[in-house]
């Protein structure tokens, strides 16, 4: 309760992610901060499986405006950062400010959630290594390339991060986020 979340997404990231995520940690009362490499209304979308399909679809999805640029990100200021999937994180990947903030999160011993496509900037920024990680299938190269540990689970803690494959893995990430932000509380009292 009360406490300050960074979501991390850009033009391309998944839609019902993002808006799930910010409306769950609404409700359990805490405040939603979305960054992305600007300050302005980003484009979403949806990712979807349509029959004779080898790979997901994509759709437009909702805009949403983010609440400040990954530059301005002061990691003190927040409890926990969730990068979230869709495409943006192919790009978001690339981002030098983005990576050190993710680094900075690990490092403080922060909370580092991250889902579907977002594990890539996990991966990028150096942290898999030696990590139990899950994400979208597809990206299971990539983490075990940065010495992880793929897991076929939907949802998985490793330390002070959890990591889940898809926006249909969010019944078991989230219970998993919330169980870690509650122990988290009960050891600061």
């Amino acid at each position: 309760m009360n406490r300050k979340i960074l979501i991390v997404t850009g033009d391309g990231g998944e839609s019902y992610e993002t808006l799930y995520a910010v409306h769950r940690f609404q409700e359990e009362g805490d405040t939603a901060v979305i960054a992305a490499p600007s300050k302005r209304r980003l484009n979403l979308v949806m990712h979807d499986f349509e029959p004779g399909w080898d790979t997901y679809v994509e759709r437009p999805g909702y805009c949403l405006a983010s609440d400040l640029t990954i530059e301005d990100v002061v990691v003190d200021d927040y409890d926990a950062i969730l990068l979230l999937g869709g495409r943006a994180p192919e790009y978001l990947r690339n981002h030098a400010a983005l990576l050190e903030v993710v680094r900075e999160f690990d490092r403080q011993g922060k909370w580092v959630f991250a889902i579907c496509h977002g594990i890539q900037i996990l991966v990028t920024a150096g942290l898999a290594n030696n990590r139990n990680l899950t994400a979208y299938e597809h990206v299971r190269a990539e983490i075990e390339m940065g010495g992880g540990t793929y897991s076929t689970e939907q949802a998985i803690r490793d330390r002070n991060m959890v990591t889940g494959q898809t926006w249909q893995s969010h019944p078991e990430f989230y219970r998993e986020v919330f169980a870690c932000l509650k122990e988290a509380e009960l050891v600061d009292k």
